[in-house]
């Protein structure tokens, strides 16, 4: 008899494991939010991040903090909802109470919406790589570049697998990081070092009118965003934990299985979490230190020289083509990880379509493979046509922004509506969970009152 081929996607009872016990067991485990990490450490660190920085100094610099640390709560929800259920993204928001149109909830087609913003988010990464790459070989022009990277992340994600996918970002990752790190410390040896005062000033929780475009973008673009949260849950479902976990049952092994895995999610979000947020506040304070000092706000096809700008200052001339190399490992990672989580959450919101099945294993695999060459195409004709990296990434953190807002009413529909009561979290984590809940809608609230305040 031919052995039927396993889908992670669809829970039985012969994929069940039991779940590791310990942190030094868990390590092995880990992955999902360091996938989404990639896709973090690119637009929202090397382009909106540096940006703000540049442009603010060092007073939004609370932005940035509150960005990476309010998010994962969030984050959370979605992945236990996986446990619990085994439903994706996006199975779970047509199961919403409320209005619906053609059979689909307003969450869906709210979110589709918006999604054209990163469209253009993604052709401005798609530009920023072609600059790196132009700088360094100028006899190939940016816009052939530029379709270099869109024909390449195509085929890397036409038929990468997720185990390739998480263990190509995380590479990525780990290698520019640990470069802007020692980025930041060698600036303290130079015109440009950072005082305890430039720190205090940052974290005074000022936002000035002037910043706030950019602000916003950086907030919704840091950190895990919106759309890596409604994304986490496929890379959880990938990683096998759903499986892992089994169906759900009312007995004390399945809750026993279900709570073992969620704590390893924690683990790996919190673990995550830690990664890109020293990350991300090594960017800002090098934009802050050194383009700010020197007044340089990067823009259109000057935005990666202007960048390096930040490294030759902190450790000499030769580091522009560390940085060049950085910048494009860095950006293409975010279009790699982003372009593998796209087509799998579009896939699964055109099945709420009934457009494909996407829990039959050969249709989402085709649909995977074609959306990874149009949305390619489409993120370089973008880029081709608009040649504004900077304003199109921020465009993208303001469209990740108002996604979060979905989520916050999703991530509460989960927690209070769908989750087993079994596996309540304790009471720390709910205020914990409300605490996040009131920043993001503070910080909107916030950004809304300064920028209409500015206008007067």
């Amino acid at each position: 008899m031919k052995r039927e081929k396993y889908d992670p996607y669809i829970l039985s009872e012969s994929t069940i494991r039991k779940p590791p016990e310990g942190i030094f067991r868990s390590i092995k485990y880990l992955g999902p939010s360091l996938v989404l990490s990639a896709s973090i450490v690119g637009s929202g660190e090397l382009i909106a991040t540096t940006v703000l920085g540049a442009q603010a100094g060092f007073v939004t610099l609370w932005i940035i903090i509150v960005s990476c640390l309010v998010k994962v709560t969030l984050q959370l929800e979605f992945g236990k909802h996986v446990i619990n259920t085994g439903e994706t993204t996006m199975v779970a928001l047509n199961k919403l109470p409320g209005p619906r149109f053609k059979d689909v909830h307003w969450t869906i087609w709210a979110w589709l919406a918006i999604f054209i913003l990163k469209f253009l988010q993604m052709g401005g990464i798609v530009g920023g790589v072609a600059q790196a790459l132009n700088i360094t070989i100028p006899s190939i022009s940016v816009d052939i570049w530029a379709w270099i990277t869109g024909i390449l992340v195509a085929i890397l994600v036409f038929r990468g697998h997720y185990r390739f996918i998480q263990n190509f970002s995380i590479i990525l990752i780990f290698l520019f990081s640990l470069f802007n790190i020692v980025c930041v410390i060698m600036l303290q040896f130079t015109q440009y070092s950072i005082n305890f005062e430039d720190i205090l000033s940052g974290l005074s929780f000022q936002l000035p009118s002037y910043t706030l475009l950019y602000a916003v973008a950086a907030f919704g673009i840091t950190g895990v965003g919106g759309d890596e949260i409604m994304q986490y849950p496929y890379c959880w479902i990938e990683k096998g934990y759903a499986s892992y976990t089994g169906p759900r049952k009312n007995s004390p092994e399945w809750v026993k299985r279900a709570k073992g895995w969620i704590k390893v999610m924690y683990f790996d979000a919190i673990f995550s979490m830690v990664v890109y947020t020293v990350v991300t506040v090594s960017f800002y304070l090098l934009g802050a230190a050194v383009l700010h000092g020197r007044g340089e706000i990067p823009k259109g096809y000057d935005m990666i020289s202007t960048l390096a700008n930040m490294y030759t200052e902190s450790i000499g001339p030769g580091a522009k083509y560390i940085f060049l190399s950085g910048a494009v490992i860095v950006l293409f990672s975010t279009l790699f990880s982003a372009l593998a989580a796209w087509s799998r959450t579009f896939g699964d919101a055109f099945g709420r379509f009934k457009i494909i099945d996407y829990f039959n294993m050969k249709q989402r695999n085709r649909f995977i493979a074609i959306f990874a060459w149009c949305c390619a195409i489409v993120w370089t004709i973008l880029f081709l046509l608009i040649k504004e990296p900077v304003f199109m990434v921020s465009l993208g953190g303001i469209g990740t922004a108002i996604i979060l807002l979905i989520v916050v009413y999703v991530a509460y529909y989960l927690r209070y509506k769908r989750l087993s009561k079994e596996l309540y979290p304790s009471l720390i984590y709910d205020i914990f969970f409300w605490l996040s809940v009131v920043v993001i809608l503070g910080v909107g609230i916030k950004a809304l009152y300064s920028g209409i305040y500015g206008l007067f």
